[in-house]
């Protein structure tokens, strides 16, 4: 019904925020780690929302890019996962972290979202897991994406993930890791390891 809502922000709440355009107020839930990228009130703000009905009342959840709107969409298509459980989780994991969580099956980091246990975790990742691709989580990791990119480039991101993980690192962080290189052609997978760890002890 609503694609995204644009206009004042008006008020900033625990747990919404309210835009006002057009003479009305919309109040919208939001995931908690938005409210520090939030301009003051009564600047102009857009958002991506999702309109979920019960038979008592009508919800506004937002989201400041499509990328966490659609994510929030599939969260809450996992059973049993409502849409306060995937605002939970969007709210102590942003979307690279989700993602990279999913993808290397780390069900502790997505249960230290409040509601959210270890067995509802796990079920995330795997109604999920093929709904994600480790490409795709590079490609929204990085703020360009080459649509280039060779096959040979996938396997040098895998092949250096799996070291790192042998080396003792966790699947997430080594994800991150990877993630964070700026990989070029002629970038073999003992370079990307070097450029991966030298990433690692800034942090």
């Amino acid at each position: 019904m609503y694609a995204y809502i644009k206009g004042e922000l008006a008020e900033i709440n625990s747990d919404h925020i309210v835009i006002e355009t057009g003479g009305i107020g919309y109040q919208i839930y939001i995931p908690g780690q938005t409210f520090s990228y939030l301009p003051p009130i009564g600047e102009q703000l857009k958002v991506y929302t999702y309109l979920y009905l019960r038979e008592d009342a009508m919800i506004l959840y937002g989201f400041l890019t499509k990328d966490d709107l659609e994510l929030f969409k599939l969260l809450i298509s996992v059973s049993g996962i409502g849409p306060k459980g995937g605002l939970a989780i969007l709210s102590t994991l942003n979307a690279d972290e989700l993602r990279f969580a999913v993808l290397s099956g780390d069900a502790k980091s997505i249960a230290r979202s409040p509601g959210v246990g270890g067995k509802t975790a796990q079920r995330v990742i795997l109604e999920l897991k093929d709904k994600m691709s480790l490409e795709e989580a590079f490609e929204k990791k990085t703020e360009h994406v080459n649509s280039v990119q060779s096959s040979g480039s996938s396997s040098v991101k895998n092949d250096a993930v799996m070291a790192l993980t042998a080396l003792g690192y966790s699947s997430t962080e080594s994800l991150k890791a990877v993630s964070a290189v700026e990989i070029t052609e002629d970038m073999d997978v003992e370079a990307l390891l070097r450029a991966a760890l030298k990433h690692m002890s800034l942090f």
